[in-house]
């Protein structure tokens, strides 16, 4: 796979609402795996594509540098984060009815067994509760938007 190429899949993928894509090639081994989250695009790239495009004769005009990454500023705040996941597939909703204020908002202090959002899976709506007390820190779903089993919904500060 040439380089060019990698770079236009790229751009598709960010358009778009894939989170996740594989390709394999065999024969000295292919492997180019991208995934893509809500926030930020994470491309795994392998020596092996590079390898690949200089044994079949072509330059590649791709150059490898090793940059350092500084630790992130909140990363002492990640580590104290608790993460609400989806029980259920289906369609999530952050107020009981559209004319309703949201259950929580970033920066709602909850207690253990608050409702934070409803989920409607097969036309039962499913009351998400609070595992724990703490702050809600980030909702990471839009309102009305589909979710699947696992997906995080928020992002909770424990108090």
């Amino acid at each position: 796979m040439q380089f060019k190429n990698i770079e236009k899949l790229i751009d598709l993928i960010d358009k778009s609402n894939i989170d996740e894509f594989e390709i394999i090639e065999k024969k000295d081994f292919t492997r180019l795996k991208i995934k893509k989250d809500k926030q930020k695009i994470n491309i795994p790239f392998a020596p092996p594509l590079i390898k690949d495009s200089i044994i079949q004769g072509e330059e590649s005009k791709l150059s490898i540098q090793k940059t350092e990454t500084k630790p992130d500023e909140s990363e002492d705040l990640k580590k104290n984060i608790f993460e609400v996941k989806s029980p259920v597939v289906g369609t999530f909703y952050r107020a009981p009815s559209p004319d309703s204020d949201p259950f929580v908002e970033v920066g709602s202090i909850v207690k253990k067994g608050a409702t934070l959002c409803i989920i409607e899976a097969m036309k039962i709506m499913n009351e998400i509760e609070a595992e724990i007390s703490g702050r809600i820190v980030k909702i990471l779903v839009e309102n009305a938007q589909s979710v699947e089993y696992g997906d995080i919904l928020f992002h909770i500060e424990p108090t």
